[in-house]
């Protein structure tokens, strides 16, 4: 139910998945927790309510990972997700092995990019015209992270395992 309700928070997170109904809630958890899946994810959660998720979906043949987040309409604006991507990508670097991390971000979400510079992803250029939301063509900002970059100062949060 907290996967459904964080995707009914706000329009834009239909951009991350397809999920209108309690099923394809389940779905999509389903599917992040597959051990054949390439995705390895991390709720932000708290006073068992989930608030948000880091996830990286893992290119083993590259040592590298595309890096995603979203975060409820409810959560927003505390500095969680810039922690917990923090956190996340310097744990994948690490332990996890992995070289460099990528994402993008639509333009005209700002904050996106703001999380992405928090976690120390460094800015690499503008996909033109990438998405078409809502009839319009939208620039996508991309960022990288290499493991020889220099971290980011940040407060992480804990990681638990909870398989």
């Amino acid at each position: 139910m907290a996967v459904l309700t964080a995707f009914t928070s706000a329009a834009d997170m239909a951009r991350q998945a397809d999920v209108a109904t309690l099923e394809d809630a389940e779905r999509y958890v389903a599917h992040l927790r597959d051990t054949a899946s390439s995705h390895e994810a991390w709720a932000i959660a708290g006073d068992d309510v989930l608030w948000g998720l880091v996830c990286v979906t893992v290119d083993e043949g590259n040592r590298s990972g595309w890096f995603w987040y979203w975060m409820t309409s409810t959560a927003r604006g505390r500095g969680w997700t810039s922690r917990a991507a923090a956190t996340v990508a310097d744990w994948a670097l690490s332990e996890r092995g992995l070289e460099r991390l990528e994402l993008g971000h639509r333009v005209n979400n700002p904050e996106s990019g703001r999380v992405a510079r928090a976690a120390g992803f460094l800015k690499e250029g503008t996909e033109r015209g990438k998405f078409l939301v809502d009839g319009q063509r939208v620039d996508v900002d991309t960022y990288g992270r290499l493991r020889s970059d220099p971290p980011p100062t940040f407060r992480p949060i804990p990681m638990v395992d909870v398989g």
